[in-house]
């Protein structure tokens, strides 16, 4: 039995998810470009449109020998990786985004957010107050400390009312 390849992420120009995907296909390779639907407000109407999962990203499962005929696809930047070699995308995250979008579900993308990360509260009582996320016994915490007293305490809160906090490096001069 043939050894399947492994999915590769690749960067995309913007805007250009669908059209490498489909000529990814008309070459032969099987890609993943998902989309999920969102409504958009002009000043006359709302208007549903689609737009991607990963915006700027394609998925595509070829052999590393190939490597060359994948990036010479028009809108194809670069095989994301490390170091100057691709990393294969784990097969149960592949699996993962095909069972939803075959499942039809209600997707958006998210923030990736782990614990530890710093997020803002956008939403509620809560609002703008910032801490760092927590997962336990399945639910979403918010931590909030005291650094003076090295204390810290625990709220639950919605993981949709979060966004990560960007920091920004400090101006050097």
């Amino acid at each position: 039995m043939r050894e399947l390849c492994p999915w590769y992420a690749l960067s995309v120009k913007h805007q250009h998810e669908q059209a490498v995907r489909a000529a990814l296909a008309f070459q032969g390779f099987e890609a993943l470009a998902p989309v999920y639907k969102a409504q958009r407000q002009w000043s006359d109407r709302v208007k549903e449109i689609e737009l991607p999962w990963f915006s700027g990203y394609v998925f595509c499962q070829f052999a590393v020998e190939q490597k060359a005929q994948v990036l010479n696809t028009p809108s194809v930047s670069r095989v994301v990786g490390f170091g100057g070699q691709p990393a294969a995308i784990a097969d149960q995250e592949i699996s993962a985004i095909r069972a939803v979008t075959s499942a039809g579900m209600r997707v958006r993308p998210w923030p990736y957010l782990k614990p530890g990360d710093r997020v803002r509260v956008e939403r509620g009582p809560l609002r703008g107050m910032e801490g760092r996320v927590l997962r336990e016994a399945g639910e979403c915490q918010l931590v909030i400390g005291v650094e003076l007293l090295r204390r810290s305490v625990a709220v639950s809160v919605d993981p949709q009312v979060l966004a990560p906090v960007l920091l920004r490096r400090a101006a050097v001069g």
